[in-house]
């Protein structure tokens, strides 16, 4: 495996790899699992980029190594279900949100597969999950139009918003600020060290007519919020004045899934799945389609993560995809 600045990984010789676009027209398919019998919800990389945790409909966690390009080991959740796992600051465990029984958020020991807390408030379903990037504060939002703010190790809800409709939500890279999308019209920014406050800034959007905001990420320098949609757009706007910069097209979304984007680790392209099983890739900062990956995926690929530290790509359907670039002597 290839580190995205350049330095040895193992198994591979002296490559120098900077992610620019003729690399990225090579990104090919290096790995399929079939793990999974129902489809792949949620995916999320260890900050080292080592390891790729995901969730499924058929209610089991698989670990997969990024570096051996193996299934590391597999967990079940056949009680409560799984979804929009996340990875923790803490080793071998992670949080999640449940699709059966009831709306509580669950901290789960991977090591021994067994609940550390659990983490109740939310009376409808958990639609927006993320952790901090800095600390054990993590953020949800639930369709019972709220957004909690939390701690790992208390059980109580640190934060309650109410809002005035489906929230998307997110940190900033440095942890000190949440943007929570609202409405599907409206970005909000809170300082996290005062939020009973109030939003320091709210940025109004054109509602678009045929879908609705399903997720919101800040691009990794901090500069970018993008949203993407259960339709077949997604827009990016300026993190600090609100302005809208672009609106990315041309994936397919005819299923009206929250399909996943993402931002590369440098910031410079945003990646989405789409409903047809292929790949698309911009530049984030013209907007320009960079390229179309043609995926063996035979089911819409609604996840889509780069890997933080290697130079890879990951994709799921109720399959998950590797991808990494073609070697110079290939």
């Amino acid at each position: 495996m290839v580190k995205i600045d350049g330095q040895l990984a193992q198994g591979v010789g002296r490559v120098e790899m900077k992610l620019i676009e003729p690399v990225l027209t090579t990104f090919h398919v290096a790995k399929v699992f079939r793990e999974n019998t129902d489809k792949i919800n949620s995916i999320d990389f260890s900050s080292n980029g080592e390891t790729l945790i995901t969730s499924s409909d058929d209610d089991s966690i698989v670990i997969y190594d990024c570096e051996k390009g193996t299934q590391k080991r597999s967990l079940n959740s056949k009680k409560y279900g799984v979804d929009l796992i996340h990875y923790t600051h803490a080793a071998n465990t992670a949080i999640h949100s449940s699709n059966k029984v009831d709306d509580t958020i669950r901290y789960l020991s991977l090591h021994d597969n067994k609940y550390i807390r659990y983490f109740p408030g939310h009376t409808k379903k958990v639609v927006t999950l993320c952790m901090s990037p800095v600390d054990d504060t993590f953020l949800s939002g639930s369709l019972d139009k709220t957004i909690r703010l939390w701690d790992l190790r208390s059980p109580n809800c640190q934060g309650l918003m109410h809002l005035l409709g489906r929230p998307v939500a997110n940190f900033d890279p440095e942890g000190l600020i949440f943007a929570v999308g609202i409405n599907s019209e409206s970005v909000k920014l809170y300082d996290l060290r005062s939020f009973d406050k109030g939003p320091f800034n709210t940025f109004k959007l054109p509602q678009d007519k045929d879908c609705d905001w399903t997720g919101l990420k800040f691009s990794p320098d901090g500069k970018i919020i993008m949203i993407y949609t259960n339709g077949n757009i997604i827009h990016t706007i300026d993190a600090f004045q609100g302005t809208p910069l672009q609106t990315l097209m041309g994936h397919v979304n005819n299923k009206g899934l929250p399909l996943e984007a993402s931002f590369s680790p440098d910031s410079q392209f945003i990646f989405s799945g789409s409903t047809d099983g292929r790949i698309h890739c911009w530049n984030a900062i013209t907007g320009n389609k960079v390229a179309i990956f043609q995926a063996e995926h035979q089911s819409p690929v609604q996840c889509v993560q780069f890997n933080p530290k290697y130079m890879m790509l990951a994709s799921a359907c109720s399959t998950m995809s590797f991808w990494i670039p073609a070697t110079p002597d290939e």
